[in-house]
């Protein structure tokens, strides 16, 4: 199989999903709430003022305030959406779909006129084909060092884009050339203002690729599967059995939502140490066992900063332990990593991996003081109707935003985007 026709091929194959789709409106929902939530943190201000100085066709809208060309737009929205880490997951794929694929499909909507129907088609071509690059490119790629997030995003990001332009199919075999020589991302970034622009940067490549596509810009026509090209290079799997079922099947429905404000590499155990029902004065131990995997993601064991606290296993277990809400984005301050009581709970909880675990799932076992143990498990795996998931965003949005979280949903739910644009540029 030859990778690059088939994801160029389903780029502009017609879209059948009904709950595909339904679930990608609930992601946008989510996206939207993540971004305008996330406008005041430092990174999504840096890039905003760098983006309006710089100036440029008025075109694409900013969270909050401003209009400018559709590449900046699609940067500083990717970036913003994601300096919370609060957005959505895919944990076969092993990355964040939304933040890097909806920016660039809104940002191209804009410039082209293209109306909500089409924005959540391409949408959701993007990312499912972000999904599948990442399945595509495996494991090994991740454990390398990679962020899939933005590496196979910009691959979602800019069929994304294509699809809207429509691009003929040479031109979208161009657009992948392209993106396979701009994208990037490292986990190294994780803990820092670099992991949520790696999502900005994989947003303004796919916008990027698939503007200068459009303006003839040409490239190899197997920029991801040549022997010397993304895949190979990037330490890709190049796993084909990642697209036997593309435009069948939609990986993008077991996409999983963020009701913690931290890596979603903690949630399975959050949700497990919450159901004890404990206080941190019955705690003398706790030991998290967790799939290999998380160990280089979210085991920071001495976090500094409230952003690094959303990557620490030991720290956010024991805020859940001291009643502290993981939900609420302002519980995660340089203040609390410093507070005695936690960092006392914290110095006794360890975390194991345990390859018999998913990674969906952990495991908990904690000594109360009076030498009795008790034991949960949880897997993040488990299903959840369409009704349920939006119930639960609909709590974590009011939650971010207020009334205006209930005005979002309303423009969504009739497919109306001009007020939906209209929403994201009043949030300020």
């Amino acid at each position: 199989m030859t990778l690059e026709p088939v994801l160029a091929r389903f780029t502009h194959a017609p879209v059948l999903g009904d709950p595909a789709r339904a679930m990608m409106r609930l992601s946008l929902f989510d996206w939207a709430a993540c971004g305008i939530a996330g406008q005041g943190e430092p990174v999504a201000q840096i890039l905003r003022t760098r983006a309006l100085g710089d100036g440029g066709a008025q075109v694409a809208t900013l969270f909050g305030v401003g209009l400018v060309p559709p590449r900046a737009a699609a940067l500083v929205n990717g970036a913003t959406s994601h300096a919370l880490d609060y957005d959505d997951t895919h944990f076969a794929h092993i990355g964040h779909p939304s933040v890097v694929v909806i920016p660039a499909a809104l940002a191209i909507a804009q410039m082209t006129g293209a109306g909500f129907a089409d924005l959540i088609d391409a949408a959701l071509i993007g990312v499912e084909a972000s999904i599948r690059v990442g399945l595509w490119l495996g494991r090994d790629h991740y454990e390398a060092g990679f962020h899939q997030t933005a590496t196979a995003g910009a691959f979602g990001a800019t069929l994304a884009a294509a699809r809207l332009l429509r691009l003929t199919e040479p031109h979208t075999l161009a657009a992948i050339g392209i993106c396979s020589t701009r994208a990037s991302g490292l986990k190294s970034q994780f803990g820092t203002m670099g992991k949520p622009y790696n999502a900005g940067i994989a947003a303004e490549t796919g916008v990027e690729a698939a503007l200068l596509a459009q303006a003839s810009m040409t490239s190899t026509d197997r920029g991801l599967s040549h022997c010397q090209g993304f895949g190979p290079t990037h330490h890709g799997q190049s796993d084909d059995d990642a697209l036997t079922d593309l435009g069948n099947v939609w990986r993008f429905e077991t996409v999983s939502h963020k009701f913690h404000a931290c890596c979603h590499g903690l949630h399975a155990m959050i949700e497990a140490v919450g159901s004890l029902d404990l206080s941190a004065s019955d705690v003398a131990s706790v030991t998290i066992r967790t799939h290999p995997r998380w160990l280089t993601v979210c085991n920071a064991p001495e976090p500094q900063t409230g952003l690094g606290a959303k990557f620490s296993y030991r720290l956010t277990c024991a805020m859940v332990l001291a009643g502290v809400d993981t939900a609420a984005i302002g519980s995660y301050t340089d203040a609390l990593t410093q507070r005695p009581d936690l960092v006392a709970l914290r110095d006794r909880i360890s975390v194991v991996a345990d390859p018999r675990l998913s990674e969906m799932q952990a495991h908990v076992t904690v000594i109360r003081t009076d030498g009795t143990q008790v034991e949960a498990r949880h897997d993040l795996d488990e299903p959840m109707s369409l009704s349920d998931r939006r119930a639960k965003l609909t709590r974590k949005a009011a939650g971010l935003l207020g009334q205006q979280a209930r005005v979002i949903w309303t423009a969504i739910d009739r497919g109306d985007l001009p007020e939906f644009i209209a929403e994201l540029s009043r949030a300020g």
